[in-house]
């Protein structure tokens, strides 16, 4: 009983490390993984990767520690209500998010378009999101870009968008892009 109490609590130690340090989880031999490497790199040249639609991972991902969430508001909104205006797109993405960002905690910034607006919609952000809208002459990915590079090392950020472009120059300065049917899956089941 001892010995099951002993493993117990060293299990239990490596899984909070794992998340302290938000290291992905792992599967497979090294074998599998280099397998899974090799394949994933002849595919990835056929196809764009904007980072996985998995709703698990990406509630895994905002599981972690002092996790950061940047969404790009009207990729999300146009993949979940694509016939409705943006007006309503907004409110529905807030309303949507309130009780995501209640639970889960995470900082939350939506970034929006309006690159070639002077105007700046009233949106009503539940407490914990943050509402951005580019600047006039400034597209969103470009701001989504600067809140990514302002991040300090290490921490856990995650970009939401499903801009295969926008996701790989997030990736490379080290955040983590998940593509909007993710959220969209975690926010219909929250809602």
């Amino acid at each position: 009983m001892r010995t099951r109490l002993l493993l117990d609590a060293l299990v239990e130690a490596g899984q909070g490390l794992r998340r302290e340090l938000g290291l992905p989880p792992t599967a497979g031999t090294p074998a599998e993984r280099l397998e899974a490497e090799l394949l994933g790199a002849r595919e990835a040249e056929t196809a764009p990767a904007v980072g996985p639609a998995d709703a698990v991972l990406l509630e895994r991902y905002l599981g972690l520690p002092r996790a950061r969430l940047i969404i790009d508001g009207y990729n999300v909104s146009k993949t979940a209500w694509p016939s409705s205006t943006l007006e309503a797109q907004r409110a529905r993405l807030m309303g949507a998010l309130a009780p995501l960002v209640s639970r889960i905690g995470a900082e939350t910034t939506v970034v929006f378009d309006a690159a070639s607006s002077t105007t700046r919609p009233p949106v009503a952000a539940p407490r914990g999101v943050k509402v951005i809208f580019s600047p006039l002459g400034v597209i969103a990915d470009d701001v989504i870009r600067d809140l990514v590079d302002v991040e300090p090392s290490g921490r856990t950020v995650v970009v939401v968008t499903s801009d295969a472009e926008l996701a790989r120059d997030v990736a490379k300065a080290g955040a983590r892009p998940v593509a909007s049917a993710a959220l969209v899956a975690l926010l219909a089941r929250d809602g």
